[in-house]
């Protein structure tokens, strides 16, 4: 393959031939400018996406973990928190590297790039902070708690969107979903000890101002039927947040449809079941992956 010749060359032009006010065009500065903010952009949207990528696959080690838990308004076991705390740390920096490029309108700029991070991220903690308290992580605790976890050396700091609270919330209901089925093999279908034990009702999951109170024992399946019932009223108006939801609120009926149908099996049959049954969640109904 012969070498590539210059335009110069191929007029049959020297280079030393070339016009002496080519380099002191007034517009090549200008254009000049634009290539280097055109390359620091597309720098930053890079970091951005590998911060994500990092962030998503931490978070998903995560939710591995804590879905060992067997029971629900009790400290994480020390092999859990052991365990997840590499995956927080990796979580807490790939944060506070991108934290500065998220800035100003660069928060909007690139919101799509950080996006799935934040909704992965999002569906971890609060995963936890159900299994440990029995109740749903308000989007102001999450955004206050992304605030110190993402905070650098200069004090910047990234800012949890209500969408992807939203999306992660979603999400979420997925891993309720797992828990419950694994747990109802051995123990049931899991339910949330009450603060009061004379009010089995006393603590039960709050939700958009509605606590669910109905005088019967809070079980994750109640708490997942309160989501549905809030989510399904929301409004997401239109363009991409809109699109998103909607895939996730199929997702998500899904997933109560799934956790409804193993109690049925484990009340209705589960007494002709031999010992160590999984719930079927398989059998009927619609098939729509849930997401990891």
């Amino acid at each position: 393959m012969g070498l590539k010749r210059s335009h110069a060359e191929m007029s049959g032009r020297s280079k030393q031939d070339a016009p002496a006010d080519q380099a002191q065009s007034p517009y090549m500065p200008m254009f000049e400018a634009f290539r280097a903010e055109l390359d620091e952009h597309h720098a930053r949207r890079e970091d951005i996406i590998k911060a994500s990528r990092d962030i998503t696959a931490a978070s998903k080690k995560i939710i591995f973990t804590l879905q060992r838990i067997r029971k629900l308004k009790e400290p994480l076991p020390a092999h859990v928190v052991k365990t997840n705390a590499d995956h927080y740390n990796i979580i807490e920096e790939r944060f506070k590297t991108v934290a500065k490029h998220l800035q100003g309108i660069n928060a909007y700029r690139y919101a799509r790039q950080i996006s799935g991070g934040c909704q992965e991220w999002m569906e971890a903690v609060s995963f936890q902070h159900y299994l440990v308290t029995g109740q749903l992580l308000s989007y102001e605790d999450s955004r206050v708690t992304l605030l110190d976890v993402s905070k650098d050396e200069e004090g910047k700091s990234i800012n949890l969107g209500p969408e992807d609270w939203v999306l992660g919330i979603y999400d979420m209901t997925g891993e309720l979903m797992r828990f419950s089925i694994t747990a109802m093999a051995t123990h049931g279908l899991p339910t949330i000890p009450a603060d009061n034990a004379s009010d089995p009702a006393s603590d039960s999951m709050d939700v958009d101002g509605r606590d669910g109170s109905s005088g019967q024992q809070r079980s994750v399946l109640t708490d997942m039927r309160l989501l549905r019932a809030a989510l399904e009223g929301l409004d997401a108006g239109s363009g991409p947040f809109a699109k998103d939801a909607e895939k996730k609120m199929d997702v998500m009926r899904s997933s109560v449809e799934k956790v409804e149908k193993s109690l049925y099996g484990l009340i209705v049959r589960g007494a002709e079941r031999p010992k160590g049954w999984m719930p079927d969640t398989n059998e009927g109904g619609r098939a729509v992956e849930v997401e990891g």
